[in-house]
This record gives C-alpha cells, structure tokens and sequence, in this order.
C-alpha cells in the first residue's frame, strides 16, 4: 500500500489557524510520547483527532495540544 507521503519527500506544514476545519484525511504534524510524526486524520470526535499512519494502523486519540501543524504541500 502506497501513502500519501514517502519517505523522502519534501512536505509544507503551517500552523492550523481553526481546529475545527481539520477533516478526515488530513495530514498532520502530531507529538506522540515526545516525538513530532506526520499522521493522517482518520476521525474527528470534538477536539479529539484519531490517528494513524500511512499503511492504515489507527495510532490512537490525541487532542488539540498535541497537533501542531496541517500538511499543505508534498514535493519530491
């Protein structure tokens, strides 16, 4: 299965202004256990934001405090 995001890639993350435009899909920059990863949205529960990674695990639940940026652009 191929992601959205290869390893290598050059991605641009900016800051997310509103927490409620994130959507299922989205890519983000997250802190999981002390360590920042890009993750992909797989559901949106208030501002609660389940994760998981580009070959379909669900990683868990993390909250606004630990999204730090939306995924607007991949290059090679």
């Amino acid at each position: 299965m191929e992601g959205k995001v290869s390893s290598g890639q050059l991605v641009t993350v900016v800051p997310i202004q509103d927490f409620a435009t994130l959507q299922v899909g989205d890519i983000v920059l997250c802190k999981v256990k002390g360590t920042e990863y890009l993750h992909l949205i797989k559901a949106v529960q208030g501002e609660r934001f389940q994760i998981g990674n580009n070959r379909g695990k669900i990683n868990g639940w993390v909250g606004v405090n630990s999204i730090y940026g939306v995924c607007i652009a991949v290059e090679d």
